[in-house]
């Protein structure tokens, strides 16, 4: 069986990583049983979670792991698109990974008051009184890597009004349908729903989120994959 290596559940979210659900979300399109481990992360082959053991095969990064799973198990997780839509889905794929991604972290993490709704809870773990030190070390190493990368750099209304962008682009694409390209999810359905339920999610406070809350089609394509492949959490 496949070993999932992930964070834990957290703000009804099934995992506190988006890339992580993202590859729960894969494994459960293609029919896959898996088990969870919440304590590889210092063995993690890239310093970063997911990865996964497929009977002995690491695969480390949602991305790989889902080409693994194509791969491996002769699965196709876009076998409805034309190369067109492929093509559209991979480009909205990496504008939630390599865009808004950023925009939460930076909104969770740079922002006092969401970091102590949200992320300051994963250092409760760390004894009381090397906790402020860990989480300063830890906040001051993101938030460098958001300067490198360069959300780090906006004014908190300028990042706001990227993030809006996102969210308005992520409504238009869907539109009325129930998944990204109809009736069936495809392999970036698993993407975009995880960063869709982590922008709606009530760790934070955002005009990224009160966008995203705004967009009723967002918020029921959020619910419809939840209740469909993580009931539980629905």
């Amino acid at each position: 069986m496949i070993k999932l290596y992930c964070f834990r559940p957290t703000s009804g979210l099934p995992d506190a990583s988006p890339f992580v659900l993202k590859a729960m979300t894969l494994l459960k399109l293609a029919g896959l049983d898996y088990e969870l481990d919440s304590k590889g992360f210092a063995r993690a082959p890239k310093g970063k979670l997911p990865y996964i053991d497929d009977e002995g095969a690491i695969v480390a990064d949602s991305t790989f792991i889902r080409w693994h799973i194509e791969e491996t198990r002769n699965f196709d997780f876009d076998a409805q698109l034309s190369a067109e839509q492929k093509a559209v889905a991979w480009a909205v794929e990496k504008m939630c990974e390599e865009h808004l991604y950023w925009l939460v972290v930076r909104g969770r993490w740079l922002d006092d008051a969401n970091f102590e709704r949200g992320p300051a809870r994963i250092f409760h773990a760390v004894p009381a009184p090397a906790r402020p030190f860990v989480k300063w070390l830890i906040r001051r190493k993101i938030g460098k890597s958001l300067r490198l990368q360069g959300m780090g750099r906006h004014s908190s209304e300028e990042a706001a009004r990227l993030g809006e962008k996102d969210i308005e682009a992520l409504a238009t694409l869907l539109g009325d349908k129930p998944y990204l390209f109809g009736e069936t999810p495809c392999g970036a359905d698993a993407s975009v729903f995880a960063f869709v339920s982590a922008t709606l999610s009530p760790s934070w406070e955002s005009p990224i989120r009160e966008a995203a809350e705004n967009a009723p089609n967002l918020v029921a394509y959020r619910d419809r994959l939840m209740k469909r492949f993580f009931p539980d959490f629905a």
